[in-house]
């Protein structure tokens, strides 16, 4: 079976069911309560092929949409690529991340200028060995803006996407807190690739959920702070992809 590269078939919608700014977790549950607890009230199901739910509706009187892109850049990669075939030209990522540094708390906002490729999967969609992605700078300025507004807790800078949740080699937070990177996730390299691709705006916001001090085992954050921590950054981030 073959199928056109411009034809999306694993969110099975049509053109205008997204809004141009979509909101990117990776949880199909978290965009399910995106969609109840911070759109206006009306929002529609517009897919739910393969359990990764999205919606559309509107924040504040303006068009918006989530989209759950599961997890891993070759997962999310399918769901970014699918959604600018359907019309929308702001990408959001919205999730969570091991943080690295020191300096990081728990429930604390990180705001992506880059995405380092640990995975390779960024890498061999941009056929660049050096390739560097990085943010839609008056994205990472507004939001950041905002959520100084309601936090001191907000961090800009680098992290690295990596391919490993479980990671068997001990040295690599140890080498990528080294390189400065506030923290790790899965995804923002392979959003930031192809929206560069592509044309699009994108941009990655996490809270920070492990703490991934040196020499110490990994600490997570309990649920009631996780969720008090992601709901501030939904809330920013609903903005962003109005402004």
């Amino acid at each position: 079976m073959t199928y056109s590269r411009y034809m999306p078939i694993h969110l099975r919608a049509e053109n205008g069911d997204y809004a141009s700014a979509v909101l990117c977790p990776g949880d199909p549950r978290r965009a399910k309560y995106i969609a109840e607890t911070f759109f206006d009230p009306g929002a529609r199901c517009v897919n739910e092929e393969r359990g990764m739910l999205g919606y559309t509706g509107t924040y504040k009187g303006k068009p918006i949409s989530v989209q759950s892109t599961g997890m891993g850049t070759p997962s999310a990669g399918i769901v970014f690529e699918e959604l600018v075939m359907l019309g929308a030209t702001r990408l959001i990522r919205v999730g969570t991340c091991g943080g690295l540094q020191t300096h990081l708390q728990m429930a604390d906002t990180v705001i992506a200028v880059s995405a380092s490729a640990d995975d390779r999967t960024p890498i061999r969609y941009a056929g660049m060995e050096g390739y560097a992605p990085t943010a839609a700078f008056s994205l990472v300025e507004t939001a950041a803006r905002l959520s100084r507004e309601v936090s001191d807790r907000v961090f800009v800078g680098s992290v690295v996407t990596s391919g490993l949740f479980y990671d068997p080699d001990t040295t690599s937070f140890d080498r990528w807190r080294s390189l400065q990177h506030l923290g790790v996730e899965m995804e923002a390299s392979m959003l930031y690739t192809i929206a560069a691709i592509k044309g699009v705006e994108a941009l990655a916001m996490m809270t920070v959920s492990d703490v991934l001090a040196p020499d110490a085992s990994p600490v997570r954050i309990t649920d009631d702070d996780l969720k008090k921590g992601v709901d501030q950054m939904m809330r920013i981030a609903c903005d962003v992809a109005i402004s």
